[in-house]
């Protein structure tokens, strides 16, 4: 939770608004207290939408919807009313995890769990339902797993059964993955899209994982309409359950009374959030929510917003509601936190040994027989939970984070050169998805579910060569011929093919905002648009070794010949330093306004605002690679070369002091990436994961 800032509010109706939980798509969230002291979340359009008419209706709307369900299971509205023009809502504050959130952390709920949960939410539907309402956006986000069993948030889309699904505007609402065929399509949506939405999230919660997926909202959108489930994570007896519920017509999906004769949860089944870790979860949260009402403060029911945040960021972890557009939000983070911590990111060390080189998390795990020169050997590559690697036979590998244990072996074979994680989906709410790009050596391109390591999809005709880079429209590559080419993730068509690089090594590019900027063996740099591949802008003489570019905030930082700034948009020089030594810069990295690079035998940290000095470390190589560091937590990694002897070293980011050497020994290149407070290196077809600080 953030203090008020300049222009929030400080009270609304009897609340007095003490921070701000969050923001949803239509409004502002915040933490309120009454004069008796009772917690609300109380959700304010934004400013920007309260003088429209229709929005501030729409806002309304939901807490109307809300107050017409008279039931236990869903989040209750306190109060609404529009306050100095802008419309306001105070609803319950609840507290516990949000169904996603118990499942990424404690992992998919036990058959009788599942069934509880099932019982419970047809008992609410059915009561939504009765008040002549459909939901629309039954989510795992929009559960809440409370000590009196799960409560049903959200009626920011719900309408009256006979009410259209898209909006005035033609924009779906839906959540892709969660939402009905019919809903998708933008046709009357009744009581059997909740049905489908119900089927899709008792097979999440029973196997751990959605059962659409996709690495952007159209291609989730095209496996609900055309598509089949994917149920092989679901045990046998609830899939026998649920795989009715997704039937493609409403016509043929269940009724609720026979959904609920067919779940029958046994006796006890509920303990899933009254008993075990999931329940010490919950009371953990409740105490802590205990605590923020009874607090002391300036007045006697009115805490001091300093004392409040204070008390949160001691440990806090309180689920409020927001009452609309996803804006349920966790106060402090040991899950998707507001932090952007997620469940399976690793706890820096505390402390370290300076010169002694810490005991790896995981590793070194024996990935088989490459068949692919070192030097054609990519970086490992992080996707949520996983770290996929190349395998036998041109396969791909995934391994668990947390324990370097084998996950998944793709089916695919003869896939060749650096595999790309598609960007998150903005709108996967839930936090799911993830899919792995790679091309093979027909030159097709082959998208594979980072889940489980199953094909998507293969854009047969891209005539591929490598693959540089990917967004959330398109993935762009270099073709056989040398050209740079699109090709659209939606439809795998080819959107635009524009000239590439002179020279055969294959270029090194990144894609940031609207731009694709490109790196060849050529020595040019240019600027793409990404809609039209139109060559915006060209920077000659950067080096004729492609080195990947670096972007962030709107600008573009190169390697080679000169390290150097440009603005993304122009490719106008913001700042430029030479390379001292015959190699030139590594290609760089750039972290919280910081770049980093490699320059003859330092390692080099510079401001990113105008590339001036931060600090310089030597760290004895004769011979640097042109790898980019690799920054993760207060730590900086680089590989070194030095007299022969291949290893890697962290430098403290904070002081540019070198913290240790590692090497396993041996010669053989070193790949490293990192993410989630993990670097993972790859020498000798062998994987280790390593902790930083």
């Amino acid at each position: 939770m953030n203090p008020l800032g300049i222009g929030d509010p400080v009270r609304l109706g009897p609340y007095r608004l003490t921070g701000v939980l969050g923001a949803g798509g239509m409004g502002q969230v915040y933490l309120g207290r009454d004069a008796a002291g009772r917690t609300a979340a109380v959700k304010v359009l934004r400013p920007e939408l309260a003088h429209d008419a229709e929005m501030a209706r729409r806002f309304l709307r939901e807490a109307y919807a809300a107050q017409a369900v008279r039931s236990g299971g869903v989040a209750r509205v306190l109060a609404a009313q529009t306050e100095g023009g802008r419309p306001w809502i105070a609803t319950e504050f609840l507290v516990g995890p949000t169904l996603d959130q118990a499942v990424e952390r404690y992992g998919a709920l036990g058959e009788p769990a599942v069934r509880a949960l099932g019982a419970a939410l047809v008992t609410t539907l059915r009561e939504i339902h009765g008040a002549g309402l459909v939901h629309r956006d039954l989510k795992p986000s929009n559960i809440v797993l409370t000590s009196r069993g799960p409560r049903i948030i959200d009626f920011g889309i719900a309408r009256p059964e006979h009410g259209l699904t898209l909006t005035t505007t033609g924009q779906s609402l839906a959540t892709p993955g969660y939402a009905a065929p019919e809903q998708v399509l933008g046709r009357r949506t009744g009581p059997a899209g909740d049905v489908f939405s119900l089927g899709v999230v008792l097979a999440y919660a029973a196997g751990g994982r959605p059962v659409y997926e996709g690495g952007h909202v159209a291609a989730v959108q095209y496996q609900v309409v055309h598509g089949e489930p994917e149920l092989g994570a679901v045990p046998e007896d609830i899939r026998a359950l649920v795989a009715p519920c997704l039937a493609k017509e409403a016509a043929e999906r269940p009724a609720l009374d026979a959904i609920a004769g067919a779940l029958a949860p046994p006796r006890g089944a509920d303990r899933a959030w009254r008993t075990g870790p999931l329940a010490e979860d919950i009371a953990r949260r409740e105490t802590d929510a205990r605590r923020m009402a009874t607090m002391p403060g300036d007045e006697p029911s009115r805490p001091t917003r300093r004392r409040l945040l204070t008390t949160l960021a001691a440990g806090g972890t309180v689920l409020a509601g927001g009452a609309g557009a996803g804006a349920w939000w966790l106060l402090r983070g040991d899950g998707d936190a507001a932090d952007g911590t997620r469940p399976w990111d690793g706890k820096p060390l505390a402390k370290y040994e300076e010169g002694v080189a810490p005991v790896p998390l995981w590793g070194p795990v024996d990935i088989g027989s490459l068949d692919r020169a070192d030097q054609a050997v990519p970086a490992p590559l992080p996707v949520r939970d996983l770290v996929v690697v190349p395998a036998e036979d041109g396969r791909l590998r995934a391994y668990g984070v947390r324990d370097g244990k084998p996950r998944w072996t793709s089916k695919i074979t003869g896939l060749t050169g650096r595999a790309l994680a598609v960007p998150g989906d903005p709108g996967n709410t839930d936090g799911s998805g993830g899919t792995v790009l790679a091309a093979d050596t027909e030159g097709a391109v082959r998208e594979l579910r980072a889940a489980d390591g199953k094909q998507r999809w293969q854009a047969a005709r891209a005539n591929a060569r490598a693959l540089l880079a990917a967004d959330d429209r398109a993935v762009y590559l270099t073709t056989r011929d040398g050209r740079i080419r699109a090709v659209s993730l939606a439809s795998r068509a080819t959107l635009w093919t524009a000239p590439g690089p002179e020279g055969r090594t294959a270029p090194a590019a990144v894609a940031a905002g609207d731009r694709l900027v490109v790196h060849g063996a050529d020595g040019k740099v240019t600027g793409h648009d990404t809609a039209s591949g139109k060559a915006v802008w060209h920077r000659d003489g950067q080096g004729s070794t492609p080195l990947a570019p670096a972007a962030a905030d709107g600008t573009v930082y190169l390697g080679g010949r000169t390290l150097a700034a440009l603005s993304l948009a122009d490719g106008k020089e913001k700042w430029a330093r030479a390379a001292t030594g015959d190699l030139g810069w590594s290609a760089p990295a750039v972290h919280d306004g910081v770049v980093h690079a490699v320059d003859a035998t330092d390692l080099t940290a510079h401001r990113a605002s105008d590339g001036s000095d931060t600090w310089t470390v030597t760290v004895a190589s004769e011979q640097h690679p042109l790898a980019p560091p690799v920054v993760q937590g207060n730590s900086v990694w680089a590989m070194i070369d030095d007299l022969g002897q291949r290893g890697i070293v962290a430098v403290d980011a904070r002081s540019g002091s070198v913290a240790w050497p590692y090497a396993q020994g041996g010669a053989g290149s070193w790949r490293l990436t990192g993410a989630g407070n993990r670097v993972f290196l790859l020498h000798n077809e062998k994987l280790t994961a390593m902790p930083v600080f």
